[in-house]
């Protein structure tokens, strides 16, 4: 710096003594601006050079001071969740007419779940995760998570290819295992966060199915008790049957009986009253008779039948007059029964469909590149930072120099210029005072 000092004093003497001692300097004052600001840096090309020397070593130390950094990447292709609706929506839009703008228009909209992915890779869950999986606050060097999640949302690229839908995730980083390592992260707490936060038709309609299985099979329950406890009060397996065997029986007993009266009337009339063999056939026709009265039973005979205090019947099969009066009760829980065992076999076949609905239903993340540990640096680009710095350098010389050189050509009693050095006088003053 005292070399670039003495550099620029010695210049300016030299400028003052050309200016004093050349009689034509007033000619080149006629000359064109560019050709004088030339003939100036020409002029100071040594020093000019000593500059840009010293900034290209410096440029170079600077450039090889910046940490590398790798870059790793993956490109994902979100998954399509619509499904049959989905389906049913693409073949109304190619059929055309108003239908098919309005399925046209709900597919351009709804279809497409790259937004949606990109969302959740942007999310604050996801951010979070990888903060105190890979603990980037120490790496980041950083006190805050707030800004670690910031260092880390610059350091992460996220964009989407809008003709194919595919995701592009690109993490640079200055170790290129972590580069790597957080590409994959964020694979796989993208799945997760998928996973969790399923609420997919197929996920709805089984938690549906299920509860109303259990509901229903609670009810079939009920109804087959309720039936087995009627049929055992009433001694009732089949009334259908059962009626038809009792009418069977019933007209059986009673043609029995009619062949025993015309018998005993034939009797009466060979041997009277008295006679032992209508004695017998007497005996036969009430035996008949109350077998008949029995299966016929009593108008006032109650449903349940006549049983014990249990409620458990005395008798094998219920009698013909209830016959009736036990249908239509039988009938009721029969059917519910029915009812629900086909209700509780449809909603079983619904349930496995519905699970296996469900299971093709979660998303996964179909992965096209995966992460791969790079080989080359992603940045600095060290040469061209030097030589940026190079130039920035010259350039500010080159400046400097054309200044301090219009400075010197203002007369001294300029009111401008006496202005300046009265206000750079004064900040002067006041910095030393301070």
């Amino acid at each position: 710096m005292l070399t670039a000092r003495s550099e620029f004093s010695n210049s300016s003497e030299q400028q003052m003594t050309v200016a004093q001692s050349a009689p034509s300097f007033a000619g080149a004052a006629r000359s064109p601006l560019w050709v004088t600001r030339t003939a100036l840096l020409w002029k100071n090309r040594g020093l000019l050079a000593k500059i840009t020397g010293i900034a290209l070593v410096a440029g170079l130390g600077i450039a090889f001071a910046i940490p590398k950094r790798y870059q790793s990447g993956a490109r994902i292709m979100p998954p399509d969740q619509q499904g049959t609706g989905a389906m049913l929506l693409a073949s109304l839009a190619g059929r055309g007419g108003g239908l098919g703008s309005l399925a046209g228009g709900l597919l351009g909209g709804h279809l497409s779940t790259s937004a949606l992915f990109i969302d959740l890779l942007r999310s604050g869950t996801v951010a979070g995760h990888l903060i105190e999986r890979f603990k980037l606050q120490q790496v980041y060097h950083t006190r805050y998570q707030v800004d670690t999640a910031k260092k880390l949302a610059r350091r992460t690229t996220i964009v989407e290819d809008k003709k194919s839908g595919v995701i592009s995730i690109t993490v640079e980083d200055t170790d290129p295992t972590r580069a790597r390592d957080l590409a994959a992260a964020y694979l796989d707490e993208l799945n997760k966060l998928v996973t969790q936060t399923n609420t997919s038709t197929a996920h709805q309609e089984r938690i549906f199915v299920e509860r109303r299985l259990q509901a229903v099979e609670k009810d079939l329950e009920q109804s087959q008790l309720d039936l087995s406890d009627f049929s055992s009060r009433n001694s009732t397996v089949d009334i259908k049957e059962q009626a038809r065997s009792m009418l069977d029986a019933a007209a059986r007993v009673q043609g029995e009986m009619l062949v025993a009266e015309s018998s005993l009337n034939s009797l009466r009339q060979l041997y009277g009253d008295g006679n032992v063999r209508v004695r017998e056939a007497q005996a036969r026709i009430s035996t008949l008779q109350r077998e008949l009265t029995r299966m016929n039973g009593s108008s006032d005979s109650p449903v349940t039948g006549s049983g014990d205090s249990a409620g458990n019947s005395s008798e094998p099969y219920p009698v013909l007059r209830q016959l009736p009066r036990l249908a239509v009760p039988y009938a009721d829980l029969y059917r519910r029964v029915k009812v629900q065992e086909t209700v509780y076999e449809l909603l079983t076949q619904q349930y496995e469909i519905a699970r296996i609905d469900e299971a093709k239903d979660v998303p996964v993340v179909s992965v096209i590149d995966p992460p791969g540990i790079p080989e080359k640096k992603s940045f600095p680009p060290r040469l061209l930072v030097a030589l940026l710095l190079t130039a920035f350098a010259l350039v500010s010389a080159s400046l400097f120099l054309l200044a301090r050189d219009l400075w010197e050509s203002v007369p001294v009693s300029d009111p401008r210029k006496l202005l300046a050095q009265e206000m750079l006088s004064t900040l002067l003053r006041r910095e030393g005072g301070a």
